[in-house]
């Protein structure tokens, strides 16, 4: 396993996204070697450069179109359909940069045979990698310790995701007498007895042991995971190891001592210098780039319907000082006069036809630039939310003040790990992506969640 931005990484996994690299990359070349008389591009450098250069525009293709899901591309019919939509964005990205860069221009039949064999090949590829992933091949077995709703949740996201490189191969519930759901008892092993667990954990070859026991005094095995301990497996703290397989926390599962004492929540500085510098920087740039943009929108935005261009609204920032973020104006005017403050639904009547298209592709939101610009805002963080909605959110959500330690953000790890939120179970399914982000917080993983935001919003996910 392979620890990135505080979340696990099967090794596997990444050995998959560099052999498709070295596929894609080989198709050219095959191509080519095929196509041309003398074999002296064998040494042409700047022939391998243009290779190279296909070979990211198609990967990052495949990255946007969700080809690195194996949630959603996890089927040959999926992949296949994908797969040519990547092909078609690819040709299209290529020859927009061969009008710019006459240069990096490749011979037309390489590039289509190229196509052609990338297409079979990746096809084959993805066919023996989801054999694989299905079998559970190369997985790592670990024990889970408790029949706690925590270890439960553990089980069912293992068994839910065929990409995780985890299996368990071992259930120690806390007695024999809990209730444990039939269809884990039929996929996964159980032993009531705790006694010399450690022994059986080296004869199955695991490396992990994950604690998800109940809080009963007197009832914890200290030896038994000490002898684990002095043997060389790693010892999980339950909520410790759900953080790092999903890149969230449980809100309402977690003990206060548990995130009194992890690790996280550090805030030097030179972070903060550098988190400035980044909102400064990439808001300045977005804004003198998209400035023709935000001008038709406005010209559009007054033509369409009565109202001023802009929509102020109070927000709730950081240290839970308020402030008022600005918006593209997407509803009728005094679109809550009658209703009061709601939570944008589905297909709200209240939202203008240009509204629709500016809040499908998130261009509502560009004025806030301005707001972290002005400092108020940045460019990654937990989305800011009305006091109207946090007052009563924080009565009914434990840790959800939490979230006013660092400032509001234009995009954050929950709108790209789970989109738009109108409900209580929402709020808390967000607070629990927020919270890791808040604890996890760094610009490498800014930079990500910059990445992710793109490609949600290239692609019209969540809005309302």
């Amino acid at each position: 396993m392979l620890r990135l931005l505080k979340q696990y990484f099967p090794i596997r996994n990444i050995l998959f996204f560099l052999f498709e690299g070295i596929v894609i990359y080989g198709s050219v070349v095959m191509a080519s070697f095929l196509l041309t008389e003398s074999h002296s591009f064998l040494f042409d450098l700047f022939l391998f450069l243009k290779i190279g250069l296909i070979t990211l525009i198609c990967q990052v293709c495949l990255y946007y179109n969700d080809l690195y899901d194996f949630e959603i591309a996890s089927s040959i019919p999926e992949v296949s359909i994908r797969l040519l939509q990547v092909l078609g964005v690819t040709s299209i990205a290529l020859a927009m940069i061969y009008f710019i860069f006459p240069v990096a221009i490749i011979d037309q039949k390489i590039f289509i045979l190229g196509i052609l064999f990338l297409f079979f090949l990746i096809i084959g590829w993805r066919i023996l990698y989801i054999w694989i992933l299905n079998k559970g091949f190369f997985n790592e077995s670990i024990i889970i310790l408790g029949s706690t709703p925590l270890a439960f949740d553990i089980i069912n996201k293992i068994n839910d995701t065929i990409d995780c490189g985890y299996t368990v191969g071992l259930l120690i519930p806390d007695s024999d007498k809990d209730n444990i759901d039939k269809a884990i008892c039929d996929k996964i092993h159980i032993d009531c007895n705790r006694e010399n667990f450690c022994e059986i954990a080296l004869g199955m070859g695991v490396k992990k042991v994950v604690v998800a026991l109940k809080e009963q005094r007197g009832s914890f095995p200290a030896k038994e995971l000490l002898n684990c301990r002095t043997a060389g497996l790693d010892v999980l703290e339950g909520s410790s190891f759900y953080e790092m397989l999903t890149g969230k926390l449980l809100v309402t599962k977690i003990n206060p001592s548990w995130l009194i004492f992890s690790d996280g929540f550090r805030k030097s500085r030179l972070l903060t210098f550098v988190k400035r510098l980044e909102d400064i920087f990439i808001s300045s740039l977005m804004l003198i780039l998209l400035s023709p943009l935000l001008l038709l929108t406005s010209i559009l935005i007054k033509f369409e319907s009565r109202g001023p261009v802009f929509f102020s609204q109070d927000r709730v920032g950081k240290n839970k000082n308020e402030y008022m973020m600005h918006k593209f104006r997407s509803m009728v005017e005094n679109a809550e006069k009658q209703t009061g403050p709601i939570w944008a639904q589905t297909d709200d009547d209240r939202v203008t036809r240009i509204g629709k298209i500016i809040r499908k592709f998130r261009i509502d939101e560009l004025p806030q630039l301005w707001d972290v610009l002005m400092g108020r805002m940045s460019m990654v963080g937990p989305r800011p939310e009305r006091k109207y909605f946090t007052d009563e959110l924080e009565k009914k959500i434990p840790y959800y003040a939490e979230r006013f330690k660092v400032k509001p953000g234009l995009t954050g790890w929950a709108q790209v790990s789970y989109g738009y939120g109108a409900t209580i179970e929402d709020a808390i399914e967000k607070l629990n992506y927020d919270l890791f982000y808040i604890k996890n917080l760094s610009i490498t993983m800014d930079i990500v969640i910059i990445l992710r935001t793109v490609k949600t919003v290239l692609f019209g996910k969540g809005a309302r």
